[in-house]
């Protein structure tokens, strides 16, 4: 097995293309062609996490934080990025991370987080915008199903709990081919009225290269006609952050207890408590001050995050209990997914869990 055909299943997990404008996921180092000899998961690509690949004898290691995330301009060791890097590439080892695609996947990053509390009725808090793309074309009646089903099959028509959606209209099209045309329907320098299909599909914008060959492929026109637009809708089932609810309502200092034991926090800063029974719960893994306002849109009880600076926590306006458990904390069990993940797909395959504890922050 070649390491792009790990890429391609860490693609199925967590697609680069849900990841945000800022981030930087992928493949950072390696080279895709080589032959695999093992993977080991881990939260950072530090450099003692090389020295562990290097010692299980794993040459692709799949980080959830990118350890280059804005650049190198040199590569002199002086810090402990290039450290990792040189590392790396000195001994033929490539570095995938995944990061903000995981975050924004329905079944990433913050499902697990959610998993870990029990939470229930769970939904994305933050949905993505400016994603969704929807694709107009004509076709003869005869040709609408099979260009429809294609249009299905390479990822067109999914809407929530909802696929093979599309709204289809009658309408007459009509057309007058020059010389060097070939007409399906009529002849050359003839004015053709015909009846036609109107065929509206949306579908995710990292798949429009994919769309366009299903369509140029099926459809029976030799000039195809057809509309791409951009629209305002959020996507509901991709985004940062997840709501949910708890089966057994608790009090604040209750619910706090039962967050340190379950995330294994080293502490939890809070704001005040607003005095409410907690049902309703918003958690972000990772940084999350940026979705304070989204928690308390939906009602949360209580937004779990990280990295909240002091003046965050005015911003709870006595609306929604603010916790900050730790940035490692808070993505804890996400690199436990990654292996089974990768487990299940690979059952035969060298899979390792990385022994190393990354997180940088310690506690007394």
């Amino acid at each position: 097995m070649k390491i792009k055909d790990i890429l391609s299943i860490l693609e199925e997990m967590a697609p680069l293309a849900y990841a945000e404008d800022f981030d930087n996921v992928g493949l950072l180092v390696g080279n895709q062609e080589d032959e695999a000899t093992g993977i080991l998961v881990c939260h950072d690509a530090l450099e003692r996490v090389i020295d562990e690949a290097i010692t299980k004898k794993c040459n692709l290691v799949v980080c959830f934080h990118p350890i280059i995330f804005s650049g190198l301009k040199k590569l002199t060791g002086k810090n402990y990025v290039e450290r990792s890097v040189i590392k790396a590439i000195k001994n033929d080892i490539a570095i995938y991370a995944v990061h903000t695609a995981l975050d924004n996947h329905k079944d990433g990053v913050n499902k697990i987080f959610s998993d870990a509390l029990g939470l229930i009725n769970t939904k994305i808090l933050v949905p993505k915008q400016n994603f969704i793309q929807k694709l107009v074309t004509y076709t003869i009646p005869e040709n609408s199903e099979q260009l429809r089903n294609a249009l299905f099959d390479a990822g067109a028509g999914k809407i929530g709990n909802y696929e093979d959606c599309s709204f289809n209209s009658k309408g007459i099209g009509t057309y007058m081919g020059n010389e060097n045309s070939n007409p399906e329907i009529g002849n050359r320098f003839e004015f053709v009225e015909n009846e036609e299909i109107k065929i509206e599909v949306t579908f995710e914008k990292h798949l429009q290269s994919k769309i366009l060959k299903a369509l140029f492929t099926n459809h029976v026109y030799e000039e195809v006609a057809y509309e791409i637009y951009d629209l305002q809708n959020s996507h509901q089932n991709i985004g940062l952050g997840m709501i949910g609810e708890l089966e057994n309502p608790m009090s604040e200092t209750e619910f706090l207890t039962f967050v340190k034991g379950k995330m294994q926090c080293g502490g939890i800063r809070h704001s005040t408590l607003t005095g409410k029974t907690v049902t309703k719960v918003a958690v972000l893994g990772g940084s999350g001050s940026f979705a304070i306002s989204n928690a308390i849109r939906v009602k949360a009880d209580v937004f779990l995050t990280a990295d909240l600076k002091y003046h965050n926590f005015y911003e709870a306006e006595n609306q929604v209990l603010l916790a900050d458990i730790g940035h490692f904390e808070s993505e804890r069990f996400t690199k436990n997914y990654i292996v089974d993940f990768l487990k299940k797909k690979m059952p035969n395959f060298a899979v390792n869990f990385s022994e190393e504890n990354t997180n940088p922050v310690k506690y007394l």
